[in-house]
């Protein structure tokens, strides 16, 4: 297999960059690039040890810089691996990492260094695919969530039912096979205890797969209300600086304003729209029209509304919208005298927040309330947890293979069906950790990676 290299840090200047070599000959590779500052040998450097010197370019010293040496099977990769550490200017980045290539190496893919990993036995699937959501992890509840992952707790969890599943697979085919040996039958009482019991984890991981997106992903929101209700100002409050305009002027707001902010544990992937009213001018009245339509797309609508102002039909037609929905109402201006119809708003929506945006208060409640209104208060990040839609087909085909075997054992199927729906059930859990993944979905996985990861 090829020795590959990467730069492994952010496309920009930096107080350091980093060069990630992995392959048998990494070590030979980086001492042709870097030299020494006691004039030692890199290729008899021991594992986990590191040397300062310098960095060698077009055959010249162009740089000061550090190696740090890993050998396998004790590295990421499980292969041989060399970090150069840089100056994090971006021509000397690239400059270290053409010169590696020059004396060796090959261009990593997306993803190749963990995709070595993988393929070494160093993380299975379900670990590797946490190594990318930990990198885009936005929310703080993210961030522990994939790196809980990515120490498997998930894998821990699908390789208990796995075992489970593979000793009854065992067992039943060694009786259905030798039947005149003497090989103690499953009773059947025993044998759909432990069927129940696979369903009921595998349903619990299920129902938290949505939580678990919101979690990742973040949650698709709409700022709608009515103009000069303080859409815009509410939008800069969450974002903490001046991302919308905002003025006294009615239809200030004439698109639609994007922007991701944490609000406590999650994400908000944030779309401040425009005012909702009629409008005569035709730039304007196409922004309402989007504004209707983002309304009818978001996973969740922040209603705002003017503590200042008596409810009009645009403020009815909004509340009417949000019903049924994952809403939260907000009511702004609370500085201001109160002319809202407090009581109709409560009594409209399930959880109501009262806030001075321009003033900056009310952020913490508002908090609060998205968390109880999405259901993810009580979100545990060191849960196992079903990162995306590739594991969740898994465990839902498992599932399904599950209950069929726990209906037809009640049928008194023989063991020999029953045996090959449990053998579909753990096919599809191999499938998710990697121990039977096939070649096109380890390389799906993996080509989603950046370079360098």
């Amino acid at each position: 297999m090829s020795t590959i290299a990467a730069i492994a840090t952010g496309n920009s200047v930096g107080g350091i960059g980093v060069i990630r070599i992995s392959g048998e000959q990494a070590i030979e590779i980086a001492s042709k690039v870097f030299e020494p500052m006691d004039a030692s040998n890199l290729c008899e450097l021991k594992g986990y040890r590191a040397k300062f010197g310098n960095i060698i370019i077009n055959g010249a010293p162009s740089d000061n810089g550090v190696a740090l040496v890993f050998r396998a099977p004790k590295s990421y990769t499980g292969e041989n691996v060399v970090e150069l550490s840089v100056h994090g200017g971006l021509l000397t980045v690239q400059k270290a990492l053409q010169a590696v290539l020059e004396a060796g190496a090959v261009p990593a893919e997306a993803g190749e260094f963990t995709k070595r990993a993988f393929l070494n036995g160093k993380l299975d699937l379900a670990q590797a695919e946490s190594v990318a959501q930990l990198i885009s992890a936005q929310g703080e509840a993210a961030m522990k969530a994939s790196f809980n992952a990515m120490q498997g707790s998930l894998s821990r969890k699908i390789n208990g039912i796995l075992d489970v599943l593979l000793d009854t697979s065992a067992v039943m085919a060694a009786w259905v096979d030798y039947p005149d040996e003497e090989i103690e039958e499953l009773e059947e009482d025993e044998l759909m205890a432990s069927l129940k019991d696979c369903e009921l984890q595998l349903t619990e991981l299920l129902d938290n797969y949505d939580n678990g997106q919101t979690i990742i992903d973040g949650v698709e929101t709409v700022i709608a209300g009515m103009p000069n209700v303080g859409k815009s100002s509410l939008m800069n409050m969450l974002v903490g600086r001046d991302k919308s305009i905002v003025t006294h002027i009615a239809g200030t707001t004439r698109d639609i304003v994007e922007e991701s902010v944490r609000l406590g544990s999650i994400v908000l992937r944030l779309r401040d729209t425009a005012g909702l009213r009629q409008s005569e001018d035709v730039v304007e009245s196409i922004g309402i029209d989007k504004a209707y339509k983002a309304l009818d797309d978001a996973q969740l609508v922040l209603a705002v509304f003017d503590n200042n102002r008596e409810l009009c039909d645009r403020d009815f037609d909004l509340i009417e919208r949000c019903k049924g929905r994952t809403a939260v109402a907000v009511v702004n201006k609370v500085d201001l005298e109160q002319r809202l119809d407090v009581e109709y708003i409560k009594s409209s929506f399930e959880r109501v927040v009262f806030a001075s945006a321009e003033n900056s208060e009310g952020m913490r409640e508002l908090a609060e309330a998205v968390e109880q209104t999405l259901g993810i208060s009580d979100f545990d990040s060191n849960a196992p947890m079903l990162a995306n839609s590739r594991q969740r087909l898994n465990c839902q085909n498992a599932l399904e293979c599950i209950r069929q075997a726990i209906d037809g054992l009640s049928l008194g199927v023989t063991y020999d069906a029953l045996n090959v729906m449990i053998d579909g059930a753990a096919d599809e859990l191999l499938s998710l950790t990697g121990r039977k993944a096939t070649t096109e979905v380890v390389n799906n996985i993996f080509s989603k990676f950046c370079v360098g990861k």
